[in-house]
């Protein structure tokens, strides 16, 4: 039976219950859904750029959100890539210091920055949440580091691709997953600091080996994950 003092997008969406509005109350949450509204986005669509000023956070809802910089001469460096139920935005920040667009089709809660600010300082349980989430982001940064410093073209392909069939779904536990690729070959480059005919040639030696199928350019089949794990460079398994 629906509550009625939840909002029905609420009990359906993903932040609602791995998010940070899964540590709110139903009277925290309603009040803060009195401020909220969706947003969508199509893939390309810019959702925050550098030096905007900040007045208000979101809750990735569905899709792939790509986190970039951009030097002066217009070279771009991809940093991160934000997933369902993730937090976007720089809590307590003035101004935005990277560039968030949409990498897919994405449906964003966004939410005030003063109504956010407000329910952190009265829920430390919400505090603690997105204090996870920070320190997710900067171990997933830190292994980046390692992936672009040390690992070899074919590494870092199965990387990128280990990281995506593991957002996909965490809770998945079949050892195979499928999943449609959320960046275009130009900015997994970008993302991986290779040239695209790289990226594509290491596409080709995976499916060759038999640790993936692509369908349609874009549609990845990962048969054996623990497979594709040991691709990345944390087993003996080397292509």
């Amino acid at each position: 039976m629906h509550n009625s003092r939840v909002p029905r997008l609420c009990e359906f969406c993903e932040a609602r219950h791995r998010g940070i509005c899964g540590v709110l109350s139903d009277e925290e949450l309603l009040e803060l859904s009195k401020h909220s509204h969706q947003v969508h986005k199509g893939a390309g669509e810019p959702l925050i750029n550098d030096t905007d000023p900040i007045n208000s956070y979101a809750s990735v809802m569905r899709g792939v959100v790509k986190l970039s910089k951009i030097l002066e001469d217009g070279r771009q460096q991809v940093v991160g890539l934000q997933f369902a139920p993730d937090f976007l935005g720089r809590l307590y920040g003035r101004q935005s210091n990277l560039n968030a667009d949409a990498a897919s089709d994405v449906e964003l809660c966004r939410m005030p920055k003063a109504a956010v600010e407000s329910l952190v300082a009265h829920n430390p349980a919400l505090e603690g949440r997105l204090l996870e989430q920070t320190l997710r982001e900067l171990d997933e940064a830190r292994e980046w580091m390692v992936t672009l410093g040390r690992k070899t073209a074919n590494e870092k392909v199965a990387s990128f691709l280990y990281l995506i069939s593991t957002h996909k779904d965490p809770t998945h536990t079949d050892r195979s997953i499928s999943f449609d690729l959320p960046l275009t070959r130009a900015d997994i480059a970008d993302f991986l600091g290779l040239t695209i005919e790289t990226v594509s040639r290491q596409f080709t030696k995976l499916r060759k080996a038999g640790i993936i199928d692509i369908h349609n350019h874009r549609h990845i089949s990962v048969p054996d994950i623990e497979k594709l794990r040991k691709s990345c460079g944390y087993g003996s398994d080397i292509i």
